[in-house]
């Protein structure tokens, strides 16, 4: 089938190279000339393993392209995602649809013909419906469907969860949009993929409901977390405790300085409005945000207590920027307030990440940045583990100890164990891992 898909940010380029791969002619289309420059170049403009491999044999095999030009990109294609960018929206929390509604109108005016449009972003419910009342307005061609297919995409581990997805869900009114849907994603049919059909609405809304839960999950064990320092417990084993329970499970049962991403922040608040909006409470949700934001707050006091208590002058390590491993995306990152409530506290801060560094450095200007992690141990009173690379499980602890002034471990991902940290000198400090 023929594909257009408008946005080659993190989900518009990695499911249309995936599309490509299942055999799709797929055009991505991106306004911004030196993205789309870059992706000729064979540059990716975001970092995700195994992308730029994927990306490089569907253009050599002639079913991946890209262009600025609307028109052109969408000539011939039976189905258009959409999959621009919903940030929150300045000082209220909605989901800013602006670039959707831009992308709708430009298409209504591009289309020669029937095509089935698939919004791929993230959208509050009803937009599909606002969608469609914009192409009836604005003229489009008779024969169109909208359908609503959002992505559950995980950063690090895109291209396995799109070819090995736990469910596809799709919202749609109209057997046009059942069916091209359906052929689209047939490639997934041999890995006996549930495909989930529902209204527009609840697709729009189940993708909201998903994020919000997995969010709800990393809020309640960072509050197991502070009731094991306070009693004498180990979160660690406590997550493996309840997660065993096949009705809980043990994924995001992880203690650590709170979630950050392209997602749960932005998914929850827009929860929260479109619930107001609604006339809904949703004392849940609402809780989840205020308790991750306190979270993040509150990190660089963790610091401040195992160096002492007061920080001016210390020199703090850390290791990790990025919201997680294996991406190089700094949105909302648990780093940022935490290197920020250190430096107001005077410290003095050098940082080093795999790959996020130029992502960083414009948000985090005033600290230092090393190139490798033994560099952030020089003369370092403590250092702070805020992401889990890879890399960082297996650090020399022992040689780290040496090159550092001071001896404080904050493991705020409790990657090592306290004996570990011990046996080299270092004073561990990790997440829920008792106090009594």
């Amino acid at each position: 089938m023929r594909i257009a898909m408008i946005g080659t940010g993190y989900v518009g380029l990695v499911s249309g190279a995936c599309f490509a791969d299942f055999g799709h002619q797929v055009t991505c289309v991106d306004k911004d000339p030196a993205k789309i420059a870059g992706l000729h170049d064979g540059v990716m403009p975001i970092w995700e393993p195994g992308l730029e491999a994927l990306v490089a044999g569907n253009v050599a095999k002639g079913r991946l392209h890209f262009t600025t030009d609307l028109a052109e990109g969408i000539a011939g294609a039976e189905a258009v995602f959409i999959a621009v960018g919903t940030p929150t929206r300045r000082g209220d929390g909605h989901a800013d649809l602006t670039y959707v509604f831009a992308a709708v109108e430009e298409l209504a005016a591009a289309l020669e013909g029937p095509a089935v449009v698939v919004t791929k972003s993230t959208v509050p419910v009803g937009t599909g419906d606002r969608i469609a009342a914009l192409l009836k307005e604005k003229g489009a061609p008779e024969g169109w469907s909208v359908a609503s297919n959002p992505e559950f995409l995980r950063e690090g581990a895109a291209i396995a969860d799109f070819k090995h997805p736990d469910r596809i869900l799709v919202g749609c009114d109209d057997e046009r949009a059942r069916d091209c849907l359906s052929e689209i994603y047939r490639p997934l049919f041999l890995n006996r993929a549930p495909m989930l059909f529902t209204s527009r609405r609840t697709a729009e809304l189940t993708k909201y409901a998903a994020n919000a839960f997995l969010a709800m999950k990393i809020s309640f064990i960072n509050e197991m977390a502070n009731l094991c320092e306070a009693v004498g417990a180990d979160v660690q084993d406590l997550a493996r405790g309840i997660g065993l329970d096949n009705r809980i499970g043990p994924k995001f049962l992880h203690p650590g300085p709170g979630y950050g991403g392209s997602c749960f922040p932005k998914d929850t608040l827009a929860l929260l409005r479109t619930a107001e909006e609604a006339g809904v409470e949703q004392r849940i949700i609402s809780t989840v945000v205020a308790v991750n934001d306190d979270r993040k707050a509150s990190m660089a006091g963790r610091v401040a207590a195992a160096v002492g208590g007061d920080l001016k002058g210390k020199r703090i390590g850390v290791l990790g920027l990025t919201f997680k491993p294996n991406t190089d995306d700094m949105r909302d990152s648990p780093a940022i307030p935490l290197v920020h409530g250190l430096a107001d506290a005077g410290a003095e801060v050098v940082a080093f990440d795999p790959v996020g560094r130029k992502q960083a450095e414009p948000l985090l200007p005033a600290i230092a940045y090393a190139d490798e992690a033994d560099a952030v141990a020089e003369g370092a009173d403590a250092l702070v583990i805020v992401t889990e690379w890879d890399e960082f499980r297996a650090l020399d602890l022992a040689a780290l100890a040496k090159r550092m002034r001071g001896k404080a471990l904050v493991d705020l991902r409790n990657i090592y164990a306290p004996v570990e940290a011990e046996r080299v000198g270092l004073t561990y400090s990790g997440i829920g891992r008792g106090a009594a």
